[in-house]
C-alpha cells in the first residue's frame, strides 16, 4: 500500500460501525440467476452440470445445489425477478458468473460439446488455472474452472 493509499484508507477502530465484523448470522445463501423458463433451466443445470434440485415452485422459482453451494433460479413470476424501484427490469446475462470447479477441464469441455452446450469463449490459461465460459439456455454465464496443480488442495 502506498503512502497515499494509507492516507485515504478509513481508519477502523474495533467496535466502530465501519470495522469488519465476524458474524455467525451472516452467510452466503446462493447466487440468483434470472431465467425465462425455470423448468428448462433445471434440466440444463441437473443434466449438464450435476446440480441437485433442493426446492421448486414452478413455474416461478427453484433452488439447486452442487456441493455446499446453491443457485436460485428466478422466473418471470418470482419475487426475485420483479422490476427495481426505478423501473429497471431484471434480466438474464451479463458478465458476473457462477464458477464451477472441474477436475479435467479438456475432457469436460468435450462432454459438453457433444451435448451441444453453447460456449462463450475458448479455454484460457493463467497462473491460477484454466477456465472456459458456457451459457445456460437464457444466456447466463457459467465459468468452468480447473485450478493449477499448485493451487489444488
Amino acid at each position: 500500500m502506498t503512502q497515499l493509499q494509507k492516507q485515504d484508507a478509513p481508519q477502523l477502530e474495533s467496535g466502530s460501525d465501519l470495522a469488519p465484523r465476524t458474524s455467525s448470522n451472516l452467510r452466503v445463501h446462493g447466487v440468483r440467476y434470472q431465467v425465462t423458463n425455470v423448468s428448462r433451466a433445471i434440466a440444463f443445470y441437473t443434466q449438464h452440470l450435476g446440480f441437485k434440485v433442493e426446492h421448486h415452485h414452478l413455474p416461478e422459482f427453484a433452488t439447486l445445489s452442487l456441493g455446499g453451494s446453491h443457485i436460485l433460479l428466478s422466473g418471470p413470476g418470482a419475487s426475485g425477478s420483479r422490476p427495481l424501484p426505478d423501473g429497471q427490469r431484471q434480466s438474464p446475462g451479463g458478465s458476473n458468473r457462477l464458477v464451477v470447479e472441474v477436475r479435467d477441464l479438456p475432457a469436460f469441455i468435450t462432454q459438453l460439446q457433444n451435448r451441444n452446450v453453447h460456449f462463450r469463449n475458448d479455454m484460457e490459461s493463467g497462473p491460477a488455472g484454466r477456465q472456459i465460459q458456457i451459457e445456460d439456455p437464457d444466456g447466463n454465464p457459467i465459468e468452468l474452472f480447473e485450478p493449477a496443480r499448485s493451487m489444488k488442495m
